[in-house]
């Protein structure tokens, strides 16, 4: 039996946006059911809201906001039979806060599921998870499926529901614009460990691209020690991409080029391209 997870650890602390990240496989889906108690490690242990995962039950789960991959909704029912089917498996439930939810974002309560767009079910889904006011939530790949408009709707929905000071929250998600625009903090799954584990600014301060026209004879690649996580031969030159570029890097750089370009910021994207690329090469 194949390992998904081998020495995962993270937190989330209070009032984060945590963004877990991965290529498909993974494990990210994996990690966040083991977390909620819907599966049991081989080893290892767990907690949200301070509780061990497996312990899970009752009133603690009301602290505990959960969207699944695909918006698992019943679709024979119309969205207020789904409110009473959802109010009947909660030990609280804000009828109130779920009203006026669906009034902002236009869904109507004699709609039945299955009529409903992507993108309404992906709102109503979240709608659901923060009817008990949760004190963490936790989304697995919610806007997977959702094309640009119904992903720009169903972020923009999140961003107003979840704003509530002090909620934690941590996501899956292969859509890496959208994790740029929420996400105070990103975890890289990779080889079932995280790879990477830093808040995103941090991130990007610390990795830029550079384009170089080298001197005569020298040649550049990939090299650890001179923090080059990446170097792609370009016309009259090479684009590099740096990690930790500092006085002593810029020095040695600029002694073996003609010409060094300015910073350039590296988007989300082309960051985990770089670290999932530079994780695999090391074999970590």
């Amino acid at each position: 039996m194949a390992l998904v997870l081998r020495g995962l650890s993270l937190r989330v602390g209070e009032g984060e946006v945590f963004a877990l990240l991965g290529r498909n496989g993974a494990g990210k889906s994996t990690a966040l059911k083991i977390l909620l108690g819907f599966l049991e490690p081989d080893r290892g242990s767990s907690s949200l809201v301070g509780v061990p995962s497996a312990q899970l039950d009752g009133p603690i789960r009301d602290e505990i906001g959960y969207v699944a991959e695909g918006h698992p909704l019943i679709g024979w029912m119309s969205v207020a039979r789904a409110i009473e089917f959802e109010a009947g498996t909660r030990t609280r439930f804000d009828r109130k806060y779920v009203d006026d939810a669906l009034r902002r974002l236009g869904l109507a309560r004699d709609a039945r599921i299955a009529q409903l767009s992507r993108g309404q079910k992906a709102q109503l889904s979240l709608v659901f998870a923060m009817a008990t006011d949760p004190k963490v939530l936790v989304l697995d790949d919610p806007a997977m499926g959702l094309d640009v408009v119904m992903r720009r709707e169903f972020l923009q929905a999140m961003i107003e529901l979840v704003s509530r000071d002090g909620r934690s929250v941590l996501f899956s998600s292969h859509i890496l614009t959208d994790v740029e625009r929420i996400a105070d903090r990103i975890g890289i799954l990779d080889g079932g460990a995280l790879c990477v584990d830093a808040p995103l600014e941090e991130l990007r301060a610390r990795v830029h691209k550079r384009f170089v026209r080298a001197n005569d004879g020298v040649s550049f690649a990939a090299d650890d020690a001179a923090g080059v996580l990446s170097a792609k031969r370009v016309r009259d030159g090479f684009e590099l991409t740096l990690l930790d570029h500092d006085e002593r890097r810029e020095r040695a750089l600029r002694a073996r080029a003609s010409l060094v370009s300015e910073p350039q910021p590296v988007s989300l994207e082309e960051l985990f391209f770089e670290l999932i690329t530079t994780a695999a090469a090391s074999g970590s």
